[in-house]
């Protein structure tokens, strides 16, 4: 049975799994989750994930929530991605979800995707600076490797980059970090790579009020 897995376009989180399962040649097919037309706050999107989120992953009967989760099961089950040193790539895998993001997601969602008016004072501006930090810390320790963690690239590669591809302004400029400009030269060059536009259904032009004709 084909895997599914539960996403959209702009999900930075949902990227990370469909990036490991497209790199890891595992058969799977996208379904689309309108995210912002409420979709996962619905009572059919939560018996499938009570934390209405994305993304979710189904193959069988066995159904997984959380990207990290994805990924280490996907990396287990392919025996690709998983690097040579676990306590490292869980190390850095952890990393991305709470410093990178964990702040990219909601920086990004409030200087994007949310009205202004809407967004809470000094929120982003706060988002930021925590992000600034940690991007200094990534690339710092990417200063003289390529990946992560030894024996990469690792899923604590795909898990660290999945925001960092999106064309949206969220106070990341790839120019302001070489060795990470490096590093994600170096991901998208890896054969299947494929950008989240690309490899998940859903972009901010679909919602875009059309014109009249």
């Amino acid at each position: 049975m084909t895997a599914q897995l539960w996403c959209f376009g702009e999900s930075g989180n949902a990227y990370k799994a469909a990036l490991t399962l497209q790199l890891a040649g595992h058969d799977w097919q996208p379904v689309y989750v309108d995210f912002f037309g409420g979709e996962a706050r619905g009572a059919a999107f939560r018996a499938l994930n009570p934390m209405g989120e994305v993304p979710v992953f189904r193959e069988d009967d066995l159904v997984l929530t959380q990207s990290a989760v994805i990924q280490l099961h996907i990396a287990e089950k392919t025996g690709k991605f998983q690097g040579s040193d676990r306590a490292e790539t869980l190390r850095w895998l952890m990393f991305d979800n709470h410093k990178i993001s964990g702040q990219a997601g909601p920086a990004r969602f409030l200087l994007n995707f949310l009205p202004e008016e809407k967004r809470p004072a000094g929120a982003a501006a706060y988002l930021q600076g925590r992000l600034k930090a940690a991007y200094q810390v990534l690339n710092d320790h990417l200063a003289d490797r390529d990946w992560v963690a030894p024996g990469g690239p690792t899923v604590a590669d795909f898990a660290l980059c999945g925001y960092l591809y999106y064309p949206e302004p969220f106070g990341f400029d790839r120019a302001d970090w070489p060795h990470i400009d490096r590093w994600l030269e170096g991901i998208a060059a890896l054969p299947g790579w494929t950008h989240p536009y690309d490899l998940m259904p859903g972009h901010p032009s679909d919602r875009a009020p059309k014109e009249d004709t």
